[in-house]
């Protein structure tokens, strides 16, 4: 992996007007970072900024919205994306989670001051505000219809909503701990939870009743995934007859992201651990994401889990988010770094305007992106500004 580029958060801003600077730099791993300058020489009157950059960068190209950076002498070369819009009226504390609907139409988001809302993904109007858990909610995801929201609290309750009248339709109660993440099977018949009790447990919706505690860890869960198995991973067969209540879980992996540091693999139905490796999310049927405390992203293949295909390291801070994208994926991070990496690319494209804050999440519709940080702003960038 080259050596990653770091811009000033606000560049966009900053280059708009004449002989305004951004800073940017260069980290290459066990060698002193490269500093320097971005400076606005006016405006074209096509709106975009002509830039120069200071000994030891290029400028490749440059729009309203992108800017594509070289450092040549550390092969790095790093595309770098603002914001299209920015809602700063749905939450006013950190926002910790968020989701886009399957039709992008309406996005869902918590925060930590309690709250779980439901706005226009198009404009951030607030349309709904959910409300029911105790203390705070942790996650919360759209169903694939669209039309209906799964959330976990601290409460250790699970709740699913009406996005359209913001009415609680069901609650499931039997964990002991604080719900961290949420996984849902198929089109929604099931779902899955991990919790601070060290559990992960597999619902019924339509009975709003737990089929079973798929795991019981003695750490907290603070991570799952729920993914299609290549056809070559064996995923073992269940002790016992699974219940007709189960829909979609046969051939599926259940991904479990744990505190104690490490990261358990087993079969949804069978409940049989597969091969042990570290993961986050998926990229295909046998490729996996791991995201570290310490900033490794590992790619790891289930069939062979114990060497990494690769290992991206851009920066120490934790990896928060990752979420398959196209050919590639998007990782966000602790110190306000998010970024895409594509297969088809030469270069990283990176998200911009979070400055040190946190990214927690990301979400993606066609070809927009939504990222939630600390600083309690939902950011929409869209793919067509490159």
């Amino acid at each position: 992996m080259a050596a990653p580029l770091r811009i000033q958060s606000d560049w966009a801003q900053a280059l708009r007007k004449d002989e305004g600077e951004a800073w940017l730099s260069c980290h290459p791993p066990g060698k002193p970072s490269l500093y320097g300058s971005l400076t606005c020489q006016g405006i074209g009157l096509d709106g975009i900024p002509e830039v120069t950059a200071s000994e030891g960068f290029i400028v490749n190209e440059i729009n309203k919205k992108s800017i594509h950076i070289s450092c040549p002498k550390e092969s790095a070369s790093s595309k770098f994306l603002a914001p299209y819009t920015t809602f700063s009226r749905i939450h006013t504390k950190s926002i910790t989670c968020l989701d886009i609907s399957s039709g992008g139409g309406l996005g869902v988001s918590s925060s930590s001051d309690g709250s779980m809302k439901i706005w226009q993904a198009s404009n951030g109007e607030l349309r709904r505000v959910l409300e029911g858990h105790v203390f705070d909610v942790n996650c919360c995801r759209f169903f694939p219809s669209g039309l209906v929201v799964l959330s976990g609290g601290m409460d250790a309750q699970l709740k699913i909503w009406s996005a359209e009248d913001a009415s609680c339709v069901v609650t499931f109660k039997g964990h002991k701990g604080g719900i961290l993440d949420t996984a849902i099977v198929d089109r929604g018949r099931n779902v899955v939870s991990g919790s601070r009790d060290g559990t992960a447990r597999l619902w019924d919706c339509g009975r709003s009743a737990c089929l079973g505690v798929i795991a019981d860890c003695g750490s907290s869960i603070n991570g799952v995934a729920v993914g299609a198995a290549d056809n070559s991973i064996n995923l073992g067969s269940p002790e016992q007859t699974p219940s007709e209540r189960e829909v979609g879980t046969e051939a599926k992996m259940l991904l479990l992201a744990r505190e104690d540091k490490k990261l358990q693999c087993l079969g949804l139905q069978s409940r049989q651990p597969a091969n042990a490796f570290n993961c986050c999310t998926f990229l295909s049927g046998f490729l996996l994401l791991a995201g570290t405390q310490d900033g490794n992203i590992y790619q790891l293949d289930v069939r062979s889990p114990r060497v990494p295909v690769q290992v991206i390291h851009r920066s120490g801070a934790p990896v928060l988010s990752l979420l398959s994208f196209r050919d590639g994926f998007i990782a966000s991070q602790g110190d306000g770094s998010c970024f895409i990496i594509q297969q088809d690319l030469d270069y990283v494209i990176e998200l911009t305007e979070a400055d040190c804050d946190p990214v927690y999440k990301v979400a993606t519709w066609e070809k927009q992106i939504y990222t939630c940080c600390r600083d309690g702003l939902v950011r929409r960038y869209q793919l067509s500004d490159l």
